[in-house]
């Protein structure tokens, strides 16, 4: 059954795209939670609109996150953490909390596990096709 995203289903597509999908997964899951509708002329016909709006948006962000990567390559973001006696933090700094201190999106961030030490780290960034590095220190409060 061919349907269109009303809203970005993950592993399936954005919204605004028609895509082909199981009778039982349309008709049981992606229509009644209106994630998606019927691919008729009409719901076609405003999925492009849609999705042309979504590519505008995905543009202007892109272009927004690359200035802001570049912004970053140049200086070091510091996150202040409580430690104990022998330098390990309390509480780890994981990828959320590096995407709230740079301004990046969450997705954006290629953190293998979470920081548990005091110190300066360059944490991978891509977006997109833009590959980087953000480096971040995390000092004592």
């Amino acid at each position: 059954m061919k349907v269109v995203l009303l809203k970005d289903v993950k592993n399936m597509g954005r919204s605004g795209s028609s895509v082909l999908v199981s009778d039982g997964h349309a008709l049981n899951f992606l229509i009644p939670k209106k994630l998606a509708v019927l691919a008729t002329s009409a719901a076609l016909k405003n999925a492009k609109s849609v999705s042309k709006k979504n590519e505008d948006i995905q543009a202007l962000h892109s272009k927004l996150i690359t200035d802001r990567l570049g912004a970053l390559a140049e200086e070091t973001t510091i996150i202040l953490k409580k430690v104990n006696e022998k330098g390990h933090l309390y509480d780890a700094v994981d990828a959320k909390e590096i995407a709230e201190a740079t301004g990046l999106p969450l997705e954006a961030i290629k953190l293998e596990k979470p920081l548990k030490e005091v110190g300066t780290f360059e944490i991978p960034v891509s977006i997109g096709g833009d590959f980087g590095k953000v480096s971040i220190t995390i000092a004592t409060e």
